[in-house]
C-alpha cells in the first residue's frame, strides 16, 4: 500500500477495538479508535479516516443510526462504512443497507477476513481509470468531483448508487444479471445477498426522479440494464 490508508475503528469495548487495531496495523494500516459516535464523529471530521468500522451495538447512538447520519451529511457521505455485527438476521442486513453501509462482518471473525473485506471495499471507493464526465440525456456523472447532475440541477446519492450509475453509465445498453452486478460494482469477495442489488436499483431510480429514472430498466429474468432507448 502507498500512503498507510486510515482507518477508524468506533465500538464500545476496547478490547474488541485493540484486537482489530493490531490486525489492521500488522497489514500496514493507521488506526484511529473510537467507543461511541460522538467521538467517532469529531474524529472523521478531524483526521477524514479512509474508512469507518462501526459496530451494531453501542449504548446511546446505535452503529445503524450513526451510519444514518454519516450519509445524510454531504462532508461525511462518501466516507466508506463496514459494520461489525454479531447479528445474523437477515433483518438487520438489510437496515444495515438501507442505512449506507458499504459491508458486513459478523462476529466472531478472523484478521485474515477482516483486512480482504476492508481492501475490497478500499478498492472499490477508489475505481481505477474512468476519469472523464459521462452525459447520457441531460444526466451528467463526474468521477473526479463525484456530483452527479439533471439538467444541470444537483443530485444525491449514496456512494454506492453512486457506483453503480457509474458503472452503468460507463456499460451502457447491456443487460447485467444481480451477480455480475455484485461482481463489477460491489467487489467479488463481498458477501451481499443479491437482494441488496434490488435495493440499491430501487435508490437508484428513485433518486434520479422521473426525468431520468427510464435509464434504470428491468430485464425481465435476467437483471438490469441501463439505457436510454425505451424498450
Amino acid at each position: 500500500m502507498s500512503a498507510s490508508k486510515r482507518v477508524l475503528i468506533v465500538d464500545d469495548e476496547a478490547p474488541i477495538r485493540e484486537m482489530i487495531a493490531v490486525a489492521l496495523e500488522m497489514a500496514g494500516y493507521e488506526c484511529l479508535e473510537a467507543e461511541n459516535a460522538q467521538q467517532a464523529h469529531a474524529l472523521i471530521l478531524d483526521k477524514k479516516p479512509d474508512m469507518v468500522l462501526l459496530d451494531w451495538m453501542m449504548p446511546g447512538t446505535s452503529g445503524v443510526e450513526f451510519a444514518r447520519r454519516l450519509r445524510k451529511d454531504e462532508v461525511t457521505a462518501d466516507v466508506p462504512v463496514i459494520m461489525l455485527t454479531a447479528k445474523t438476521d437477515e433483518d438487520n442486513k438489510v437496515k444495515g443497507l438501507e442505512a449506507g453501509v458499504d459491508d458486513y462482518i459478523i462476529k466472531p471473525f478472523s484478521p485474515r477476513e477482516l483486512v480482504a473485506r476492508l481492501k475490497a471495499v478500499l478498492r472499490r471507493a477508489t475505481p481505477k481509470g474512468v476519469e472523464e464526465p459521462v452525459t447520457v440525456d441531460g444526466l451528467r456523472l463526474d468521477p473526479v468531483s463525484h456530483r452527479v447532475t439533471a439538467d444541470a440541477a444537483p443530485i444525491e446519492l449514496g456512494p454506492t448508487e453512486f457506483r453503480l450509475l457509474q458503472f452503468f453509465m460507463t456499460h451502457q445498453d447491456r443487460a447485467y444479471s444481480r451477480s455480475q452486478l455484485l461482481d463489477m460494482v460491489w467487489g467479488g469477495n463481498v458477501y451481499v445477498e443479491e437482494r441488496t442489488v434490488d435495493v440499491h436499483i430501487r435508490r437508484l431510480r428513485k433518486a434520479l426522479g422521473e426525468r431520468h429514472d427510464y435509464l434504470v430498466q428491468t430485464v425481465r429474468g435476467t437483471g438490469y440494464r441501463f439505457s436510454s432507448q425505451v424498450a
